[in-house]
C-alpha cells in the first residue's frame, strides 16, 4: 500500500513524513512525532474556562462517536462482515477483483443507517455550532466517519476526511454525486446480509450501480477513501486551515491510529493550543494532549459544549 504524497500537502503531513515513514491509514506511535508530552489533565473546570474563551473550535471525531449510535465499526473482536474484515474489502484491489462483493458490503452499511440516528454527542456539537455562530465563534467538525450523522444532527461546518456512504464516484468519468437511493440499484435489493453463512450475490458488473451522467454508463464505486488511497487534497487543505486557526480542539471517539488524522491533535497541542480528548479509554496520543476525559462522548459532550456563563446568549 502506498504512502501519501507530500507534494503541496498540508504542513502536518510534511512534518510527519520528514520524521518517519507512516502507513497511509495506520499511525505508528504518533506521540513520538511531537516533543511535548505531559500528563493529560482531567480538570473539567479548567477545560470549560478554555471553552468559554475559544473563538475557533475544531472537533475531530472518529468511529467511537458513531458506535454510540449503534453504527457497526468493523473493528476489534466481532468486527467482521461475514468472514471479512473491513480492510479486506475497503481497497481498490478488492473492488477491481470483486465489485459485487464490495458493493454488497457498502449496500449493507448504507441500509443499516436507516435505523441509526444522531446521538447526544452529535447533537451537542451541532447545537454548540448553532449557538456560537451569532457570537462570531466558529465550530468545525473534521470527521473520519462516513455516515453523515453530523449533518443529520444539524452540523453545517463538516469536513469528511474519508468521504461519505451516500456519495458515489464513477470509475470512468469520475463524476461524484449524492445518492440516497434504497436500494442503490435493483440487483442489490435484499443483498448484503452480514451473516457468515450468507452467500455472495455474484451480481454481474453491468447490473451494479452505473453512472447516469451524459449517458456515461461507467461503474460507480462508493465515494469513500479506501486503504492505500490518498485523501482528497482539497479536504485536507481545508482541514489544515481550520487546525491552523483553532484556539481549542476536541478529539472525540477516535483511537488516534488512523493516518493522517492521528497527527492533527498532537500537532495542534505542540503549538500550545488546548486540546481535549474524550474517549472511552486513553490512546497513544493522550499524554501529548492537554486534557483527557474518559467515558462515552454522549455523556461528556452535552456538558462540555453546553452554554458557558461568559457567553452572550
Amino acid at each position: 500500500m502506498t504512502l501519501l504524497s507530500t507534494n503541496n500537502f498540508p504542513k502536518v503531513l510534511n512534518i510527519a513524513c520528514r520524521r518517519t515513514r507512516l502507513h497511509p491509514f495506520s499511525c505508528n506511535s504518533p506521540q513520538s512525532l511531537f516533543c511535548s508530552q505531559t500528563m493529560a489533565s482531567s480538570d473539567f473546570s479548567a477545560f470549560r474556562e478554555k471553552f468559554g474563551k475559544a473563538k475557533n473550535i475544531v472537533v475531530l471525531t472518529g468511529a467511537g462517536v458513531s458506535a454510540e449510535s449503534g453504527v457497526p465499526t468493523f473493528r476489534g473482536a466481532g468486527g467482521l462482515w461475514r468472514t471479512f474484515a473491513a480492510q479486506d474489502l475497503a481497497t481498490p484491489e478488492a473492488f477491481a477483483r470483486n465489485p459485487s462483493l464490495v458493493w454488497e458490503f457498502y449496500h449493507y452499511r448504507r441500509e443499516v443507517m436507516a435505523s441509526k440516528h444522531p446521538n447526544p454527542a452529535h447533537i451537542a456539537i451541532a447545537e454548540c455550532e448553532k449557538r456560537l455562530k451569532p457570537q462570531n465563534r466558529d465550530v468545525t467538525v473534521i470527521t473520519q466517519n462516513i455516515d453523515e450523522l453530523h449533518y443529520r444532527a444539524g452540523s453545517k461546518n463538516v469536513l469528511e476526511l474519508h468521504g461519505s456512504l451516500f456519495k458515489t464516484r464513477c470509475v470512468r468519468c469520475h463524476d461524484v454525486r449524492v445518492n440516497r437511493d434504497s436500494p442503490i440499484c435493483d440487483a442489490l435489493a435484499g443483498k448484503g446480509a452480514p451473516d457468515p453463512s450468507a452467500e455472495d450475490a455474484r451480481i454481474p458488473e453491468e447490473n451494479l450501480p452505473r453512472c447516469t451522467k451524459d449517458n456515461c454508463g461507467g461503474l460507480l464505486r462508493p465515494h469513500v477513501v479506501w486503504f492505500g488511497e490518498n485523501l482528497d487534497r482539497s479536504v485536507l487543505n481545508a482541514a489544515q486551515r481550520k487546525l491552523d486557526a483553532c484556539d481549542l480542539c476536541l478529539v472525540v471517539g477516535t483511537s488516534s491510529v488512523v493516518y493522517p488524522a492521528c497527527l492533527f491533535a498532537p500537532e495542534v497541542a505542540s503549538r500550545g493550543v488546548p486540546v481535549a480528548e474524550f474517549n472511552v479509554e486513553p490512546t497513544d496520543v493522550t499524554d501529548s494532549l492537554g486534557f483527557h476525559f474518559r467515558g462515552p462522548a454522549g455523556e461528556w459532550l452535552p456538558k462540555a459544549l453546553g452554554p458557558h456563563p461568559d457567553e452572550n446568549i
